[in-house]
């Protein structure tokens, strides 16, 4: 199993110097991969185009850019550039949904068919970032397009997928998954089992599986537990993340919070890597001394 990072969302005017400081120590410490939400901050892939130019190996990926603010054909043309300045083999497009509350409530698209959309979506998204035109005519999404950004190879792309539908449409149409506030239990018991036999069943490779989880060594766990429940909370009221939570027996988000000491972490971490997860990226959340703590753990597993 592979160790990345996830990015902090950095804010104020000297936000993507700050990134890219935050980047180049995360190529320093050993990380596989580090990878940037796209939320209300900073745009994800014009970030990490500007401060990946300027720390050259490392991979990095989005965790996750919606879908739906942006036609398929603009997010290749961007994902595109961005692979552009990064140099070849380095970026990996992580998709997703949202949330209805996002989409439908802030934005005004219509949520009420998603997984017909990102089949759709795929359609055009996919040729796109393969370097060949798209012409495709949908229900949600249509588009006669080729572009010429001058890339070299494709660009891979994981869903955030969760459901059994959507699993199955990133393991015969994508490069696998990448998952949030979904614990070990439910990656053995569901995501890997499910994504896993799609991929076969289709001829595919076998699926990437990144999981995203908060950690933090710690030796008060009720503290970084009560941390967590206040800086997760929102995502215990989302439907499709609480649908994991219930699977894996977890009253909120702190209860998949991976806290403790040394070796309780490399405990659950193991156990993440037997249940089919092939990249795990990690959520520092814990401040100060037990930040330099947690941070020194993880670069102990990828020597």
């Amino acid at each position: 199993m592979r160790i990345g990072v996830s990015l902090r969302e950095r804010s104020g005017p000297e936000a993507l110097v700050k990134l890219t400081g935050d980047l180049r120590r995360a190529a320093d410490d050993g990380f596989t991969s580090a990878w940037l939400s796209n939320i209300f901050g900073l745009d994800a892939l014009t970030a990490l185009a500007v401060a990946g130019s300027q720390v050259p190996g490392i991979e990095l990926g989005t965790a996750v850019v919606p879908t739906y603010p942006r036609h398929p054909a603009t997010l290749a043309q961007q994902a595109r550039t961005t692979a552009l300045a990064l140099g070849s083999g380095r970026l990996t497009l992580g998709i997703g949904l949202s949330h209805k509350i996002v989409i439908e409530d802030m934005f005004g698209y219509d949520f009420a068919r998603p997984l017909r959309h990102m089949d759709e979506y795929l359609s055009v998204l996919l040729p796109l970032l393969d370097g060949q035109p798209a012409s495709f005519s949908g229900e949600t999404v249509q588009a006669q397009v080729a572009l010429s950004v001058p890339n070299e190879g494709r660009v891979p792309v994981l869903l955030a997928a969760l459901g059994p539908k959507m699993l199955e449409l990133a393991a015969e149409r994508a490069d696998g998954t990448v998952l949030w506030m979904t614990g070990p239990a439910t990656v053995r018991e569901h995501i890997a089992p499910t994504i896993t036999a799609a991929a076969q069943a289709a001829g595919r490779p076998a699926p990437r599986i990144v999981c995203v989880l908060p950690v933090g060594v710690t030796g008060d766990v009720a503290a970084a537990k009560e941390r967590a429940a206040k800086a997760f909370e929102v995502y215990g009221t989302l439907p499709s993340y609480r649908a994991m939570m219930d699977r894996e027996g977890a009253d909120g988000p702190a209860d998949l919070a991976i806290v403790g000491d040394e070796d309780t972490v490399g405990a659950k971490l193991d156990e993440l890597a037997k249940a089919g997860v092939t990249d795990f990226v990690a959520g520092e959340f814990l401040p100060r001394d037990e930040a330099a703590r947690t941070r020194d753990f993880l670069k102990s597993l990828n020597r």
